[in-house]
C-alpha cells in the first residue's frame, strides 16, 4: 500500500505541492530573516512528495522554535492547516480517499508547527 499510495499521491498532486513548497522555500531563503522558514519549507516539500510510510512527530523546540512557530502560525500556518484539513475532510468522504485524507491530516499538523517537528 505504501508504494502504491506514494505513486498515486505523486502523480495526482504530490509533485506540484513539492515544487511549490520548494519554490517558496527558495524565496524565503533570499533574506537572512527568512532562512529558518525556508528550511522548514524544504522539509515539508520532501514530505509532501512521498508521505505514505512516514510519521510526523511534534517534538521539543525550545524558546527559539516557539517564537518561530508562533510567527509561522500567524503568517503561514493557519491558512495551510485549514486548507489541508478541508482537503482531508473531502477525501474522507469516500472509502478510497481515506488513506489520502490521513496524509492531509498529517500535513495539517506539520503546517501548524513545523519547527521541532520530526519526519521519520
Amino acid at each position: 500500500m505504501r508504494l502504491l499510495g506514494n505513486i498515486i499521491w505523486f502523480l495526482f498532486g504530490g509533485i506540484e505541492m513539492a515544487i511549490v513548497w520548494f519554490l517558496v522555500g527558495c524565496l524565503l531563503c533570499l533574506t537572512v530573516v527568512g532562512i529558518p522558514f525556508g528550511l522548514q519549507c524544504f522539509k515539508i516539500a520532501g514530505f509532501t512528495m512521498w508521505p505514505f510510510g512516514h510519521t510526523v512527530t511534534i517534538g521539543e523546540f525550545g524558546f527559539g522554535g516557539l517564537l518561530f512557530n508562533i510567527l509561522w502560525l500567524v503568517f503561514f500556518g493557519w491558512e495551510l492547516a485549514v486548507a489541508h484539513l478541508v482537503t482531508g475532510c473531502l477525501f474522507a468522504i469516500t472509502i478510497i480517499g481515506i488513506p489520502f485524507a490521513k496524509q492531509h491530516f498529517k500535513l495539517t499538523g506539520l503546517a501548524l508547527v513545523p519547527f521541532g517537528a520530526k519526519i521519520s
